[in-house]
């Protein structure tokens, strides 16, 4: 890439913070879409985010922070979204598709669509007619906190396009981040989804307390139920041993960074959905997601009583001892 990149990130949370901190090791001119007044004008004055890992030092050299997504938007080839999926719709508002006329997009949720039950890269494209060819999703075991640290990392940009996906993988790609590309955009958006969910169920055990060895066998037979699941939305050759997909699933499960397990552990030690959701900072897209594929698997039957027993949990309000001592004897 000759020019530098201009390129828009498009949320004022952690990941976001993140993707501003890779983008920022780069040739890359940066717009930066903040939807908090506060929290923008703290960082174009201090030049830190203070809300999210605000140990990040932000170049007022290299990002322009906004809080008008049309200002944002407006001169950028490339938005990357890292809002919770549950927001996105609310953070483009009033955006038009001649707006996006031209740009690619990139998504950096691992999540869908509520209600609508729908991946934010069709979403995207259905919304405001960007093609499918210049949309992206980033992948991966990434931890912000991490990138924060500037602990090696691995991401994965997937599209329809490998090169566009190429493309992306490269203003991506620096001293602490390296970058791959690949062409199942679809398994890797839903592994993404669906690794979240296994996360809660991983934290739910955990709360209950069981230990590790339970633990390893609820995640591999996850695995077999990510590849059931995929293989019948989305069928391709696929290595789901890869990092984009097994490695992020990994370290979503285990992670003490990881709010999907953290959110799953308070259920498991009695909170209710809403005492657990007001403990928390920020949002377990798992919460939302398991719901989504629950009722997308109503079309296919495919066997996933992990991602059944959370659901049973979380929106059936079935006791967690109960749902997880009928989990326990269909378990291999």
């Amino acid at each position: 890439m000759n020019q530098p990149a201009r390129i828009t990130v498009v949320g004022g949370g952690s990941w976001a913070t993140a993707i501003i901190k890779i983008l920022s090791e780069g040739n890359n001119h940066i717009r930066w879409w903040l939807r908090s007044q506060r929290d923008a004008g703290h960082i174009r004055k201090f030049h830190h985010n203070p809300s999210y890992l605000s140990d990040v030092q932000i170049s007022p050299r290299k990002v322009r922070v906004c809080t008008k997504i049309k200002d944002a938007l407006s001169t950028s080839d490339y938005i990357i979204l890292a809002v919770p999926a549950a927001f996105v719709s609310d953070a483009l508002q009033g955006v038009k598709p001649e707006q996006l006329a031209g740009k690619s997009i990139v998504s950096a949720i691992k999540g869908m669509i509520p209600e609508k039950n729908q991946l934010i890269t069709d979403w995207a494209e259905q919304e405001f007619g960007v093609p499918s060819g210049r949309i992206a999703v980033i992948a991966g075991p990434c931890h912000a906190e991490e990138v924060a640290l500037e602990k090696q990392s691995y991401l994965t940009i997937a599209s329809q396009n490998l090169d566009f996906a190429s493309e992306v993988a490269q203003f991506l790609n620096g001293r602490f981040v390296q970058t791959s590309a690949l062409d199942d955009i679809y398994g890797v958006e839903y592994c993404a989804v669906m690794k979240n969910i296994i996360a809660l169920a991983c934290g739910i055990t955990h709360g209950l307390g069981y230990g590790d060895n339970f633990q390893a066998v609820l995640v591999s037979n996850a695995m077999q139920e990510i590849r059931r699941f995929v293989d019948r939305v989305y069928p391709m050759p696929r290595d789901l041993s890869a990092s984009a997909y097994l490695g992020d699933l990994l370290v979503t499960a285990y992670s003490p960074f990881s709010r999907n397990r953290t959110f799953g552990h308070l259920i498991g030690r009695g909170y209710s959905v809403q005492s657990a959701q007001m403990e928390m900072n920020m949002i377990a897209e798992g919460y939302y997601a398991v719901k989504s594929i629950h009722e997308i698997n109503r079309q296919h039957g495919v066997l996933m009583p992990i991602m059944e027993m959370v659901y049973t949990v979380l929106y059936e309000k079935t006791s967690p001892v109960v749902a997880t001592n009928a989990l326990k004897t269909v378990l291999k």
